[in-house]
């Protein structure tokens, strides 16, 4: 298309979800309690930690950046979905879809690597029990974190620097809730199957080099299981447990949006809004059910209130 053609695109129409009111009402009702439970769930666990001594450990240190993480991500996009069932106009400006397009990247890619740096922590723990804390300090805990904010933020701003830059003019109705890349390239007044395919593979490397860390993490995790005892394989597993599940959970859809994208709409929108609002929620709930020591600092935190009480 000529460029003289081209006219700036100010804003972007979101589709959202669906058209139906009386659905949009209930999804609504949901997503608004879903998100509130997120937030506060995240906020509880994050204080929990700093107030509990006992959970003062590299593993803990680094749940409370991924309740962090999770409460981020899931107001990225959520506030703005809420916001739009309850009006006709869901327009999102230029520079709000950018910024949807940076942080979604930037606190996806730092959650995973987030959940890298927590399976070494239990590799660490419970295939190198005698080393474990010269492996895992926290000061190399801390160093991890710095290094997953950055190297997410690095990520994020190369994924804009591309989006930004390119010529829209045309249809500016994005299918979905929020300023998903694969859509955005789509709006571009070009052939966009290059830069389609440069994005796949910058968000496919940082999605499946982290999972094969965690494959590889989680494989010594369970070889060395199955080496130990009954008594102490059971422990290890139950110690393991939550961070499996929370690590299927998030890169589950993380790598159909992403890396193999399957291209049904519908799909496409369950898959976003499991990524984005469901997960932040699962994640806090899944480590309070099944962990012990949080359990336990729980128990600790409704002591120290009763007694401030009396």
């Amino acid at each position: 298309m000529e460029g003289g053609n081209q006219s700036i695109v100010s804003e972007f129409l979101l589709l959202g979800l669906c058209h139906s009111w009386d659905i949009q009402v209930l999804l609504f009702m949901i997503l608004f309690m879903i998100y509130l439970m997120t937030v506060f769930g995240n906020i509880f666990i994050i204080l929990l930690i700093m107030k509990d001594t006992h959970l003062h450990t590299p593993m803990y240190f680094l749940l409370a950046n991924l309740s962090l993480i999770d409460m981020w991500l899931s107001s990225i996009t959520t506030p703005k979905m809420i916001i739009g069932f309850l009006r006709d106009n869901q327009s999102i400006s230029f520079g709000g879809c950018m910024c949807q397009v940076l942080f979604v990247h930037f606190i996806g890619s730092s959650e995973m690597i987030i959940l890298v740096a927590m399976a070494y922590d239990r590799y660490a723990t419970i295939c190198k029990p005698l080393h474990c804390t010269t492996i895992m300090s926290l000061q190399k805990c801390m160093r991890l974190v710095v290094i997953a904010w950055i190297a997410g933020f690095v990520h994020g701003m190369s994924q804009l620097v591309v989006i930004a830059q390119l010529p829209f003019c045309g249809p500016r109705e994005i299918d979905s809730f929020f300023c998903d890349i694969p859509l955005v390239i789509k709006m571009a007044c070009m052939d966009s199957s290059n830069v389609d395919t440069l994005i796949n593979i910058d968000c496919g490397f940082v999605a499946v080099t982290s999972f094969i860390l965690l494959l590889i993490s989680y494989t010594h995790i369970l070889v060395t299981v199955r080496q130990s005892s009954k008594s102490g394989a059971s422990k290890a597993l139950s110690t393991c447990t939550a961070h499996i599940i929370v690590v299927v959970l998030f890169f589950g859809p993380c790598i159909f949006i992403y890396v193999w994208p399957i291209g049904v709409p519908w799909l496409d929108k369950f898959f976003a809004v499991f990524y984005t609002a469901i997960t932040p929620l699962l994640n806090p709930t899944i480590y309070s059910l099944r962990n012990k020591d949080i359990k336990e600092a729980m128990k600790r935190f409704k002591s120290y209130c009763y007694g401030f009480q009396v």
